[in-house]
């Protein structure tokens, strides 16, 4: 089948998918995808329940379900919609990725360093969790266990900015002026918004 020409022609034939077979989830999950594509989340809502009603092991239905909650300012029904995914399938790694997410910002530390572990357990090359599992360390002062877990982010991806910021953060708490100093100086050079308290700090080391 040729490819849509837009979202629109998506939609429409994702619409007919369903109508010609309404017990299909990966259809009404298709129809869903189409619909966040337009910004419309109350029907893109619908059909993402309707696909988990379809087939209740569609964790990506649930991810999608909590990306919608925290589109609305909603970081409880966010981590309930993921807690939902990883439930439905073991070692769903986005899951527990966004779980460790959201618990972070609901600073809840405790509960978000050992989903972003089992995040990268499940996926050892999932850039963000690193970064995030790196930032829940830093604020629980395992300092060490922030920069070997920043490193591993570089190794991925070796201009990733946030991770250079993150070990410059972490080098500056163990008082390692010169590795600081280049990490944020690595993080702005790749655009990145290094906070300014940060960039007067190293001056020094200059």
């Amino acid at each position: 089948m040729p490819k849509a020409k837009n979202v629109e022609e998506y939609i429409a034939r994702q619409q007919a998918a369903v109508a010609s077979n309404p017990d299909c989830g990966t259809s009404h999950y298709n129809l869903a995808i189409g619909l966040l594509g337009l910004k419309k989340y109350d029907e893109a809502e619908s059909e993402f329940f309707a696909a988990i009603e379809c087939s209740p092991t569609l964790a990506e239905a649930y991810v999608q379900l909590g990306g919608i909650s925290l589109q609305r300012g909603d970081l409880e029904g966010c981590l309930h919609f993921n807690k939902r995914a990883v439930q439905s399938r073991a070692g769903f790694a986005e899951g527990y990725g966004n779980i460790g997410f959201v618990q972070l910002q609901l600073g809840n530390i405790e509960e978000a360093i050992p989903a972003l572990e089992k995040a990268i357990r499940w996926n050892p090359k999932f850039l963000q969790a690193y970064t995030t599992l790196a930032n829940a360390y830093l604020m629980k002062g395992m300092i060490d266990e922030s920069i070997e877990t920043s490193l591993k982010a570089i190794d991925l991806q070796p201009d990733f900015a946030v991770a250079h910021n993150n070990l410059g953060i972490a080098y500056l708490e163990k008082g390692e002026g010169d590795l600081a100093l280049k990490h944020l100086d690595n993080a702005v050079e790749l655009g990145y918004d290094v906070a300014p308290e940060m960039l007067k700090e190293i001056e020094k080391y200059r």
